[in-house]
């Protein structure tokens, strides 16, 4: 099978989240992932459940340390063995890349750091994960998404504004500063080594969860920068076209986006509103962003009266974007989901995963090896990448 990153060799120091998510994505993308786990515990991801899944053997894994694991090898190796740490030195010298995750400084004391790691490989990519970044006043301090969540901003523009029953900062469900993270260091990584393949050797990747949390408001911060307001929490409306919210139906809600004059035109006709359109308040954008306010209540008053798919069904025929709000079991049983193969297997039919997302006509992603057991591969890593299979005490295949 043909993949973008054949022949790639990464290093995966790192535990939990953002690192993994790193590593994952560069084994769909064909690279030969190692995981380096600490014997008879593991990263700490695997217990963080539940829910967990029973293997064939009867072991349990979370859901969460499978979410973010595929397409690896474990290899079993405690920090605290000069022999595992010298091991570990050889196959950094054979790898591509290095991904780690660990606080500012702690690798140096095990001679894992780049300084130490580049002197012996100078075309290595060492790709260093923390959450406030190597440099700073907080450098040394430890921290989870929901930190960054809230350190970033991103909490202060999510939730319903402070004037509402339940207006207050809001965490986003999932750890979308960890996934964000994980995004950003997959870009990193191919730009570095797109400089090394020029020749030009390897390099040290400063990754920072703050960093990619404040990189991610996006257009709310750069509105921020150019006019010096805080941005207002709107709830489950958005800061596009106006309508850009959720409405609640008889029996679900929707979110509708009229991101254009002629969107929102199309939409009033949809519902059997034309007057709404014509209504100089609410004519043109600015004007309805301006009467905000006055708008959303009177669409919440039209949309109770009919079911979720009627109105789906009406909007759509006008070509104005909408959908309903799903969870995740209606997410995967959408027939769009269905058709994109978002549900899909691993190779060894044990367990559902979900998709890589990305649709490469020349080298897709096809494999879906299943998220490994603890030290399952450690033999064989040692004798593809240095040759030999010397005695380790936690040897699992």
């Amino acid at each position: 099978m043909s993949q973008s990153l054949n022949g790639l060799k990464v290093l995966d120091l790192s535990r939990i989240l953002a690192g993994p998510l790193v590593g994952q994505i560069l084994g769909d993308l064909g690279a030969d992932v190692v995981k380096v786990e600490r014997p008879g515990v593991g990263d700490d991801a695997r217990e963080m459940g539940p829910p967990f899944f029973t293997e064939t053997d009867g072991s349990k894994v979370a859901g969460f340390f499978l979410s973010c694991n595929r397409n690896k090898r474990s290899l079993a190796a405690d920090l605290s063995n000069p022999s595992d740490l010298a091991m570990l030195r050889d196959l950094a010298r054979e790898a591509d890349v290095v991904i780690e995750n660990f606080k500012v400084g702690t690798l140096a004391r095990f001679g894992l750091d780049h300084a130490t790691l580049a002197a012996d490989n100078p075309d290595l990519v060492y790709c260093s994960i923390t959450g406030f970044g190597q440099t700073g006043p907080y450098a040394a301090k430890p921290g989870y998404d929901g930190v960054f969540q809230a350190m970033s901003g991103l909490m202060s523009v999510s939730g319903h504004p402070d004037d509402h029953p339940c207006g207050s900062p809001m965490k986003v469900g999932v750890s979308m500063v960890d996934i964000l993270t994980a995004y950003n260091g997959v870009i990193a990584i191919l730009a570095a080594l797109r400089h090394r393949d020029a020749g030009h050797g390897g390099q040290f990747i400063d990754l920072s969860l703050l960093d990619c949390g404040v990189a991610s408001l996006s257009h709310f911060a750069q509105n921020y920068l150019i006019t010096g307001e805080v941005p207002e929490r709107r709830g489950n409306g958005g800061y596009g076209g106006i309508p850009s919210q959720a409405f609640a139906c008889s029996d679900r809600m929707i979110f509708i986006v009229a991101g254009n004059n002629d969107q929102y035109r199309r939409l009033c006709d949809a519902i059997g509103h034309p007057e709404l359109a014509s209504d100089p308040r609410f004519s043109t954008g600015p004007r309805r962003i301006e009467n905000r306010k006055l708008l959303i209540p009177l669409l919440d008053a039209v949309f109770k009266d009919r079911s979720a798919a009627e109105w789906v069904a009406l909007i759509d025929a006008a070509g104005v974007p909408a959908s309903v709000v799903n969870d995740v079991a209606q997410m995967f049983a959408d027939p769009q989901v269905r058709e994109r193969g978002l549900r899909t297997a691993a190779d060894d039919g044990s367990m559902d995963l979900v998709a890589n997302p990305l649709r490469l006509s020349a080298t897709p992603v096809e494999r879906y090896r299943r998220p490994p057991r603890l030290g399952e591969h450690t033999r064989e890593v040692i004798a593809d990448w240095l040759g030999s299979a010397p005695f380790h005490p936690e040897v699992g295949a």
